[in-house]
């Protein structure tokens, strides 16, 4: 059965990051620590995906080898996203230990807030993120609301900005997709020049403006079937300031989605490709995993990352011998609805650390 709801589950999970750390009951960190530690490990699945020449079910040993290490070290992060029920709970404190015990080095924010564990300022989260080794990298906030005070780039992009600039962040963007205007070419171009606007301002203190994809970028134009929307975004941005996070699960389920325009004719892509064209414009990835599932609407059923079918031995690797590219990028695990959050981020470390290139 697929993990995501029959009701739009890719409207709803964008719209869900803008207010993802709020107050939550539950009971305390040693029990759910205790528990997280006692959760068996999900059993893999089976299926092959397309292209990839790997099962779920030999996932774990895809990695064996006497190789170099797949994953550049000091570049394994994490979107906090996945672990918001423990942030919530818990606080950052004991979620950034375990983190520091599983072996991440950098941490991607989605809410700066810390529910039933109390207030905390940006400089405290910022000492206690390094007080673990953890590089505070990057962070998502919402590109634009209805409400004039929303905490998005639109309406207070200063605070946002100021935000990310006492965190120390060297990335600040966000998950929701060019769509403010529709899906035409010209309402895409119109995003675009807001989206470079942004990137300016970023970029006048240091930082980097980026923009995170779903599947639903992959698709084409409405006034235009023959063109697709994220060609119109890269096209459209400037490239100096503004970049990508490939989501690869997205990617690749936008791939499953969109390899035919609407009117059958065959559009093929491989998500790689994109990156191997302009590795520069993509400092930030989501590692994030999926069973193929050809009766998903998706394509993928989301496991954790090792759990599934896209090779990420294939795609780490193919970034990181580019030219002057093994160290220009940053790798964060991500489950959207993890079955258990702090055991998720365990084996996601465990699962990349142990991926090897061929000798």
């Amino acid at each position: 059965m697929s993990r995501f709801s029959q009701t739009d589950p890719e409207l709803t999970h964008r719209l869900s990051r803008r207010g993802m750390l709020g107050v939550a009951a539950g009971t305390t960190a040693a029990a759910l620590l205790g528990a997280a530690a006692a959760t068996a490990t999900a059993a893999p699945g089976t299926t092959s995906a397309p292209g990839t020449g790997t099962s779920a079910s030999d996932a774990s040993s895809r990695g064996a080898g006497r190789g170099r290490p797949v994953l550049p070290p000091g570049r394994l992060g994490i979107q906090l996203y996945s672990l918001r029920d423990k942030v919530s709970t818990l606080g950052f404190a004991p979620v950034f230990a375990e983190l520091e015990k599983y072996g991440y080095d950098e941490v991607e924010f989605a809410g700066y807030t810390q529910g039933s564990a109390g207030p905390i300022t940006l400089a405290q989260l910022k000492r206690l993120a390094r007080s673990h080794g953890l590089n505070p990298i990057g962070s998502h906030v919402g590109y634009y609301s209805n409400d004039p005070g929303a905490y998005t780039f639109a309406q207070n992009l200063t605070k946002v900005l100021d935000d990310a600039q006492a965190l120390g962040l060297k990335h600040i963007g966000t998950a929701s997709g060019p769509f403010r205007y529709g899906s035409t070419v010209d309402a895409w171009k119109r995003a675009a020049e807001e989206f470079n606007t942004y990137g300016a301002a970023a970029k006048a203190r240091g930082m980097k403006f980026y923009q995170h994809n779903h599947s639903e970028e992959f698709s084409f134009a409405t006034d235009n079937p023959r063109v697709r929307l994220y060609d119109v975004l890269l096209a459209e941005t400037d490239p100096d300031l503004v970049y990508l996070e490939m989501d690869i699960f997205w990617a690749y389920s936008g791939q499953f989605r969109f390899s035919k325009r609407p009117d059958g004719s065959a559009a093929p892509f491989e998500p790689l490709d994109y990156v191997r064209k302009q590795p520069h414009r993509y400092p930030l990835f989501h590692v994030k995993d999926g069973v193929s599932d050809p009766t998903n609407q998706y394509g993928y059923d989301m496991v954790d990352v090792g759990d599934g079918d896209i090779d990420y031995k294939r795609f780490i690797s193919a970034v990181t011998k580019l030219r002057g590219q093994r160290f220009a990028h940053h790798w964060q695990a991500e489950h959207d609805n993890p079955t258990e959050s702090l055991t998720f981020a365990r084996r996601s470390s465990q699962h990349l650390h142990s991926l090897r290139e061929k000798c």
